[in-house]
């Protein structure tokens, strides 16, 4: 039976409402050589979590963020020593080749860091300030403008980020006052996320009034909550046209980071908003740091933002594929694929958005794969033994035995170098 119609259904033709050309438009910030905002894809960055005074694995660690794909490493800058280490952190980057951009992560003491050591100040791309805790009182403004200052001589970024766990004292009282006055008062949660939205938006219109462009600065508003996040970030949105970064601060662990992570910055991208994102993991000892930008670019990915390696499609499993075998191969063709990208990403640019299916059975198998540009469709529990093959919806190959990996793979590079070749 046809479903009824609907006049409340776009046309078929209108493109995804998070597509890139429909996001929101935003001042564009250059940051090292990389651009962030304007029509620059929304970039993934990072942060290191080495002691920052070993400068060598300080540099490793922004190296291999790098390579992972973080196209901005935040690295800590507390102390004189931490300053002093910043500038050999970018010497060590440069001698191997490795141009990141490094943003500096300063609280309570920036001012006197970035004036008193001219070296971090010129080594660094962007500068982060918390204007929650730059200053108490009078030195308040006096420390932000101090940093706003060098920013502006030195020709460097500034990212004005609040963070609702570090709102200044003075100004939360002073909304909490002013909300119990009011006949409705709203909830303490909702006022603190006025207050967290109302001091990052001050503090960028103060680096304006002291000569910072607005080309020169992104903000953000970070909260811990979902709901409370969106709502900052749809006020910043709709207060200007700043260049946003976003991220979900202390999202937690594993699985509840992860899926916090995306679905924060999924519901965000798909209306438009953000210019660049961080995935806040806290990673379990001796964890992969580069987990955190692994996530950050499958968010992307799923939405069709950007791609960065090829994804293989593949079935969860039921009862009709009792053998583990389809879900090793899965495993083994995307190890392939990531392995492949390293060439694949100079020799053959696009290679990245190839859809690779793995499935398990044929009730969705040949399906699948047929609406992936290479598919296998393996053997389910009593069906014929062999896993038939598609490469741009035709079958082409019926494979057995025990190269099916290899041979599939082949495949797969056959394509490539046809489809995506300089």
């Amino acid at each position: 039976m046809d479903a009824p119609a609907r006049d409340d259904l776009p046309p078929a033709t209108q493109e995804h409402p998070y597509s890139l050309t429909n996001r929101r438009s935003s001042r564009q910030v250059l940051i090292g050589a990389v651009p962030v905002g304007g029509d620059a894809p929304v970039v993934v960055q990072a942060m290191t979590d080495t002691d920052p005074d070993d400068d060598v694995a300080t540099a490793i660690q922004c190296r291999e963020l790098a390579e992972a794909g973080a196209e901005l490493v935040r690295i800590t800058i507390h102390t004189p020593s931490a300053a002093d280490a910043a500038a050999r952190v970018r010497d060590r980057l440069d001698a191997m080749d490795c141009a990141v951009p490094l943003v500096g992560d300063f609280h309570y003491n920036g001012h006197k860091l970035l004036s008193r050591h001219a070296g971090c100040a010129q080594a660094l791309a962007k500068y982060r300030i918390n204007p929650g805790n730059v200053g108490r009182g009078d030195k308040r403004f006096a420390h932000f403008a101090q940093m706003i200052e060098i920013a502006i001589e030195r020709g460097k970024a500034v990212r004005i980020g609040a963070n609702w766990g570090s709102l200044d004292e003075q100004e939360m009282a002073a909304a909490m006052d002013a909300n119990a006055r009011l006949a409705q008062p709203a909830g303490a949660d909702d006022v603190a996320v006025d207050a967290l939205v109302k001091s990052c938006l001050d503090s960028a219109q103060a680096a304006e009034r002291l000569g910072l462009a607005r080309e020169r600065m992104v903000l953000s508003a970070k909260v811990s909550r979902l709901p409370l996040l969106c709502r900052a970030y749809r006020q910043l949105a709709a207060a200007g046209d700043w260049a946003l970064h976003l991220g979900l601060t202390e999202a937690g662990m594993g699985r509840q980071g992860t899926v916090a992570s995306a679905a924060a910055l999924a519901i965000l991208l798909a209306e438009g908003i953000g210019d660049t994102i961080r995935v806040s993991l806290t990673p379990r000892p001796g964890a992969d740091r580069r987990e955190e930008v692994r996530i950050a670019w499958s968010i992307l990915q799923s939405l069709e933002l950007r791609f960065r390696t090829p994804a293989v499609v593949a079935c969860p499993g039921c009862g009709r594929t009792t053998s583990s075998y389809f879900r090793e191969l899965a495993a083994d063709i995307q190890d392939r694929l990531d392995e492949r990208m390293r060439l694949w990403r100079s020799r053959h640019p696009g290679a990245e958005r190839l859809k690779v299916a793995v499935m398990g059975c044929i009730v969705n198998g040949p399906g699948e794969s047929r609406h992936a540009d290479i598919g296998i469709s393996l053997p389910g529990s009593g069906e014929d033994p062999v896993a038939l093959v598609y490469e741009d919806g035709r079958r082409i190959a019926a494979l057995k035995g025990s190269r099916i990996a290899d041979e599939f793979m082949a495949i797969i590079d056959s394509h490539v170098a046809r489809k995506f070749n300089l």
